[in-house]
């Protein structure tokens, strides 16, 4: 009897165990949903205000989508591999952290050179967000793997000329005008001289190319050319770290007015303008987002993520240009991923990514609920369509902070996309990619 009694007990706490076991397991594995993010970030070198401002400001943003419960259930991870800005050395982090990738975001330029064929034979999807080779725009099956998301090179520049002509009194009054292309001379500061060209004989302004040799310290040269010789009407600052500070103290040392340089968005941070002091004051720069602390989610990072000093940056910097410029990376990564749960499940792979960043929509409404109203403009791409955006803003220095001086300024569209689909077809030939023609 007492022999029977001890199986009945042996057997029902067995059943026990097997009944909740499963619960177990599966809270087990809802614990072990977790998105991996290799980040080739620099934090030092000469260009390092750029990237450890864009870093903080994404990896703050991943840490308050985590506190909010992570991207339809899975929380987010993140490590960073430092690059120095140096391409070999990004090509390095990217072989190293490949296996573990889904997307890379390569802040820079030579980098996204370098890694073009190695992220498509590896299906991993390359985001050069705001910056990188303009015609991988293009997309379909030439590009099929890379996104330069928001606005490109090219259209940045196209919407500059046309916000020149807007000051001038219209695109008739561009005819005549001087404008100097001041460019640091690395792939990055190139990359606009084909279109500036283009847009130059499509409406009658001269431009003039001035490279400065890296790091850009010494601009004095240029400068007399620019303000003596040529006698340039406006003057594009495009300068990248340390070498867009020179451009304003020169200015001011030839008499140059700064109200008409007019420099690209890595041009248009704090760090750029305060170390010239009142040299800086008047300077214009275009721009793809807000900047301050003046956003629900930078006020939530600020008290929930920095207030837990779990903060991945500097305070002070929470809510300036680079930083701000972060948060949109945090946001089209995370977007991303959960276009591609809703659509895949989890895990992701590289390839459903991809699927994910071409089928991206995020709409004024959503960054609403996001809680960064107005921080960007809406982005919506497709397979033909990897940029998404093409818009602009000019902001403006008031020798204290940075003030919006525009509504959003879209590119020359049809100009643009035509030689995007030119380039794209060449490169295409070049490395013997098949494809069907799409204008």
């Amino acid at each position: 009897m007492y022999g029977l009694i001890k199986f009945r007990k042996i057997f029902f706490c067995l059943l026990i165990m097997a009944s909740i076991l499963p619960l177990f397991t599966s809270e087990q594995a809802a614990a072990q949903k977790e998105q991996i993010f290799p980040l080739t970030f620099y934090r030092t070198g000469p260009y390092a205000p750029g990237g450890s401002g864009a870093a903080g400001g994404m990896e703050d943003y991943l840490a308050l989508t985590n506190l909010r419960g992570g991207v339809e259930g899975v929380m987010l991870k993140w490590e960073e591999c430092e690059t120095a800005y140096d391409t070999a050395r990004g090509v390095e982090c990217y072989e190293r952290y490949k296996d573990r990738m889904i997307v890379v975001f390569p802040h820079s330029t030579g980098l996204t050179y370098a890694l073009l064929d190695r992220s498509t034979k590896d299906k991993i999807p390359i985001v050069p967000f705001l910056h990188g080779r303009a015609d991988c725009a293009y997309g379909n099956d030439i590009f099929p793997y890379a996104f330069p998301l928001g606005t490109s090179y090219w259209s940045q520049v196209s919407a500059k000329i046309r916000y020149i002509a807007m000051r001038e009194g219209g695109e008739e009054k561009l005819k005549g005008v001087k404008i100097a292309n001041l460019h640091i001379d690395i792939p990055y500061g190139q990359e606009t001289i084909p279109m500036l060209n283009i847009l130059s004989k499509k409406f009658g302004f001269e431009i003039r190319h001035f490279p400065v040799p890296p790091p850009g310290l010494e601009q004095s040269s240029q400068w007399l050319d620019i303000a003596r010789r040529y006698k340039a009407d406006w003057v594009i600052n495009r300068n990248w770290g340390v070498s867009c500070t020179v451009p304003l103290r020169e200015a001011a040392r030839v008499g140059f007015p700064r109200e008409r340089i007019l420099g690209v968005w890595w041009c248009g941070s704090e760090e750029d303008v305060l170390p010239a002091g009142k040299a800086a004051k008047g300077y214009l720069s275009t721009a793809f987002h807000g900047v301050g602390a003046d956003y629900p989610a930078i006020q939530e990072i600020l008290e929930k993520v920095h207030g837990a000093k779990k903060g991945n940056i500097d305070i002070t910097r929470v809510g300036t240009v680079y930083y701000n410029r972060g948060i949109c990376y945090g946001i089209i990564a995370t977007e991303a991923l959960r276009t591609a749960i809703k659509k895949f499940g989890f895990p992701i792979t590289g390839e459903q990514m991809k699927w994910a960043l071409e089928h991206l929509n995020i709409t004024d409404e959503r960054l609403k609920e996001l809680g960064v109203p107005g921080l960007m403009p809406p982005l919506k791409t497709s397979p033909t369509d990897h940029e998404g955006s093409r818009k602009i803003r000019i902001q403006q220095w008031d020798g204290t902070k940075w003030v919006s001086i525009s509504d959003w300024i879209p590119s020359y569209e049809e100009i643009v996309w035509k030689e995007v689909v030119e380039s794209a077809h060449k490169y295409a030939k070049e490395k013997g990619i098949k494809f069907k023609e799409k204008k």
